[in-house]
């Protein structure tokens, strides 16, 4: 039983020895035994050093620091400083005994949902992929579409057949959005979330939710790994990412990817028919995804530079459709969102828009408040939340208008715009939703994101969208 115990809280991870919770001379028993292994942490090849945890070997992220013990001074890692210090004179672990045996499951998935019919042939494609043991397959579905239950069929087929997965998804934000709803549909199955700052960091469980950089500790764990939103920054700007996961998953393994916005290496590789794949042009819903409106505002750029919202948004303000919807607004940068809010509070509440002064928030990646202020959102306490693109996909508000001001600015690329426009329209109960871009000169970036909003309607068969 011990020996069961460790080979779940340690196999299929590359580690430092802080991380293994064991005394030294239990640990070198276990070395005599070959039960765990040493792996250099920093290798030299070709006189150019590489990280054997990140990958790393861009020679600048490599740095000389005095070590006490070997009173020496050693090369880390600076890419990867963040998961723990990777030292040149110090080894990582692998463990090297005996594998874990995975539960299998009879009837795993609690849900009762019905898939529509779009969303049930991407789940039959993927539970084929997982019983045939195919490398990859990517699952290309509009926002909205419902992708998380389409994987529900494919999750209780690996269940089935006692594998060990892994969601990765490249934000925390989403982990945490996804975990509360993998639980609901798989209430007997123990699942984990790993992300900096998460509550649990042993990932024992044999169903893991976490971040991309989460998957730095992991080699050879994983039957199924999906990647969600497998477009999404960093994980397609950091080559470590798509490294870690390379290496997270086993030799006879089945990667799924997920995505409503492909990158062009993958609409390159699905072109050359060298990347299985499914399309899903169609909301869950069935209605089509919200078309952005373009709202010039030539003031836009001063008018934030200075603190003050733009008179192209108060217009806007005066004349939406549909006033009591709540209200995303994103804004490019950390410091709009926190130089805003003053300015936003003041006109919004000033003009009855919204019925007091703590009916509004903004949000940012450096805000420690950001989960609970998403969540007073989603529970409808806030009526307006003022954002940077750290929510421009994976969270789900079931009845939103969407705000961008300075849409043309460069971190509002095509995938982000469309992500932004898909948070409009996501429920039944109100499937459309107003999407404007504020800007002062359009850009190629928002005219391919409403060409490809088009397409994708066109494509779920609403020709007239």
């Amino acid at each position: 039983m011990y020996q069961l115990d460790l080979s779940r809280h340690y196999a299929g991870k590359i580690l430092l020895r802080q991380e293994i919770l064991l005394d030294e001379d239990k640990l070198q028993q276990l070395l005599q035994k070959g039960n765990f292994q040493t792996i250099p942490s920093i290798n030299k090849r070709n006189l150019k050093y590489q990280c054997e945890r990140c990958g790393n070997h861009k020679q600048s992220l490599f740095a000389n620091i005095p070590c006490y013990k070997c009173k020496s001074t050693h090369r880390y890692c600076r890419k990867c400083i963040d998961m723990g210090r990777v030292l040149e004179c110090e080894s990582m672990y692998v463990w090297t005994g005996e594998k874990p045996k995975w539960d299998h499951y009879e009837n795993p998935c609690s849900w009762q949902g019905k898939l529509t019919i779009a969303q049930q042939k991407a789940a039959n494609r993927m539970v084929e992929a997982i019983k045939q043991e195919e490398k990859e397959l990517l699952i290309w579905a509009v926002c909205g579409a419902g992708k998380t239950e389409m994987l529900f069929p494919g999750i209780t087929e690996a269940l089935k057949q006692g594998k060990r997965i892994c969601m990765a998804t490249p934000r925390a934000d989403v982990v945490r959005e996804l975990l509360p709803r993998m639980q609901h549909a798989f209430e007997d199955v123990p699942i984990q979330a790993l992300y900096g700052g998460s509550e649990t960091k042993e990932g024992t469980a044999q169903f893991l939710i976490a971040t991309t950089h989460q998957l730095l500790r992991y080699k050879d764990a994983f039957d199924l790994l999906v990647i969600d939103e497998v477009d999404a920054f960093p994980f397609h700007a950091d080559q470590s990412l798509p490294y870690a996961a390379n290496r997270a998953k086993k030799a006879r393994s089945t990667t799924i990817y997920l995505t409503a916005t492909p990158r062009k290496n993958h609409v390159r590789r699905m072109k050359r028919k060298n990347l299985p794949h499914v399309f899903v042009p169609i909301r869950f819903h069935g209605y089509p995804l919200p078309i952005p409106k373009k709202q010039i505002s030539f003031s836009i750029k001063k008018d934030l530079e200075k603190n003050r919202v733009p008179k192209a948004f108060i217009n806007w303000m005066n004349h939406r459709k549909v006033p009591d919807r709540q209200l995303l607004i994103f804004v490019p940068t950390i410091k709009l969102a926190k130089n805003m809010i003053a300015a936003f509070t003041k006109l919004l509440y000033s003009n009855g828009w919204i019925e007091s002064e703590n009916m509004i928030a903004s949000v940012h990646a450096d805000d420690e408040e950001r989960e609970e202020k998403v969540q007073q959102f989603r529970n409808k306490e806030t009526t307006v939340l003022v954002t940077t693109t750290i929510l421009e996909r994976g969270v789900t508000f079931p009845s939103v208008d969407v705000a961008i001001l300075d849409a043309g600015h460069i971190v509002f690329d095509e995938a982000a715009l469309v992500q932004i426009a898909g948070r409009a329209g996501r429920s039944v109960d109100d499937p459309t939703g107003e999407v404007i871009f504020f800007h002062d000169g359009k850009t190629n970036a928002m005219e391919m994101a409403i060409e490809s909003i088009k397409a994708m309607n066109k494509r779920g068969g609403f020709s007239k969208a």
